[in-house]
C-alpha cells in the first residue's frame, strides 16, 4: 500500500538560541492515515453521514474538535493527542462545551451491537523517539541522567541508568514519561466529563485507564530515530509505552499496535522475538483499505508482532471506519 499522500502537520514555534528546546514532533493519527487531503480544523467537519457499515466502527481525534462525529458506530476508538506525542487532544473531555463536545463520551454510546469482541470505547496514542536533541539543542523533556526503576536498559553498570544522552535507556524512559502522562491524561478528562454528566443525569463514564483498550500509534509520520542503532532505541521507546501505560493503570493485556508492517520494518527493523521483548504478541490495528470489503479481507494480513489482526482500517468520507476481525462480515 502507498504512504506518499499520508497527512503530516507541521507546526513551528520561536526558539531562543539559550533556551531549552521543546520537540515539536510531526504527528500523524489513525484518523488521517488513507486521506489525502488537509484534515478538517476545528468547527468546520464535514456533516456526519453516519457509521459506514452496520457493525463496523470509527476511529475520530483532533481533527474532528468542534464538528458532528459519527453515529451509529459499534465502536469508537479516539485519539488521546493532538497529533503530537507530548500534547493532549482538547476534544477528548468535554472542552468547556459539556458533555456533548468530548470525543471520549462519544465512544462510550457506541451501540456497542458489534458481533466482534471489540469493546464500545478504545484510545490511541501518538507515539515518538526524537533522541536527545533537536537541531543541536537539547530536548526539554528528554530524561535527564539519573536512575529510574524499572527501565530494563542500562548506561552503566548500575541498572536502570540512563544518562541523560541519546542511548536506549532514555528513549525508554522518554516513551514510559509520554504513555504514562497519557494515561493520567484519560483520568482527568473522564473525571471532567462525569462532572458534566452528573449535572444533567447522565450516567458516568469510567476513570480508570484499565477500563479501555489502548493502540499504540507507530507511524513514519511520527518523528523516529534512524539506522540500525537508531531502530534499537525506537524499540526501547516504544517498550517503555507499554510500561508507562500499565503503571499508569491501563491493563498490560489491552494494549495493541497501530501501523503496517511496511512502516513497522522502517522504525524498528527486523527483530527477533528476543529483542522485541515485551512487544511480541500484541494484536495489531491495520490501515490501508479503501472499502470495508477490503477491510474485511486485510484481516488476514501477516501480523508484526507475531500477534493476531484485531481491527482493520479503511478509508471512509468524512470518516474512516473500523472493522472487528472477530466479527462475521456483512
Amino acid at each position: 500500500m502507498s504512504w506518499n499522500h499520508h497527512t503530516r502537520i507541521l507546526r513551528s514555534t520561536a526558539m531562543g538560541a539559550a533556551a531549552a528546546v521543546a520537540l515539536l514532533l510531526l504527528g500523524a493519527t489513525p484518523a488521517l492515515a488513507a486521506h489525502g487531503a488537509q484534515p478538517a480544523g476545528k468547527g468546520h467537519n464535514p456533516p456526519s453521514s453516519g457509521s459506514p457499515s452496520t457493525g463496523a466502527g470509527n476511529d475520530i481525534g483532533y481533527p474532528q474538535c468542534g464538528g458532528t462525529f459519527p453515529t451509529s458506530q459499534t465502536f469508537g476508538i479516539v485519539g488521546v493527542n493532538d497529533g503530537l506525542a507530548n500534547n493532549l487532544n482538547p476534544c477528548l473531555g468535554p472542552d468547556g462545551g459539556g458533555y456533548k463536545t468530548s470525543e471520549l463520551y462519544w465512544a462510550t454510546t457506541s451501540t456497542g451491537s458489534n458481533t466482534g469482541s471489540q469493546p464500545q470505547a478504545a484510545l490511541y496514542v501518538n507515539t515518538a523517539d526524537p533522541g536527545s536533541t533537536y537541531h543541536h539543542q537539547r530536548i526539554a523533556d528528554w530524561p535527564t541522567a539519573g536512575t529510574y526503576s524499572g527501565d530494563p536498559y542500562s548506561d552503566s553498570s548500575q541498572a536502570g541508568y540512563c544518562n541523560g544522552g541519546n542511548t536506549q535507556a532514555c528513549a525508554w524512559e522518554y516513551g514510559y514519561a509520554k504513555a504514562h502522562q497519557d494515561g493520567q491524561w484519560l483520568t482527568a478528562d473522564a473525571s471532567a466529563l462525569n462532572t458534566s454528566l452528573s449535572q444533567v443525569g447522565l450516567a458516568t463514564i469510567p476513570t480508570s485507564p484499565a477500563a479501555y483498550p489502548w493502540w499504540l500509534d507507530i507511524e513514519t509520520g511520527n518523528t523516529w530515530q534512524s539506522g540500525s542503532s537508531g531502530q534499537l532505541m525506537n524499540l526501547a521507546d516504544i517498550q517503555g509505552m507499554l510500561v508507562g501505560l500499565a503503571a499508569a493503570g491501563a491493563s498490560s493485556t489491552a494494549i495493541g499496535i497501530y501501523s503496517t508492517s511496511s512502516q513497522w520494518g522502517t522504525i524498528v527493523g527486523t527483530q527477533n522475538a528476543a529483542t522485541l521483548g515485551s512487544l511480541v504478541g500484541l494484536p495489531d490495528w491495520i490501515p490501508g483499505a479503501s472499502s470495508l470489503t477490503e477491510a474485511q479481507a486485510s484481516c488476514s494480513l501477516p501480523t508484526f508482532t507475531n500477534g493476531t489482526v484485531a481491527v482493520t482500517q479503511w478509508f471512509g468520507s468524512p470518516y474512516d471506519g473500523d472493522w472487528s476481525c472477530s466479527a462475521s462480515p456483512s
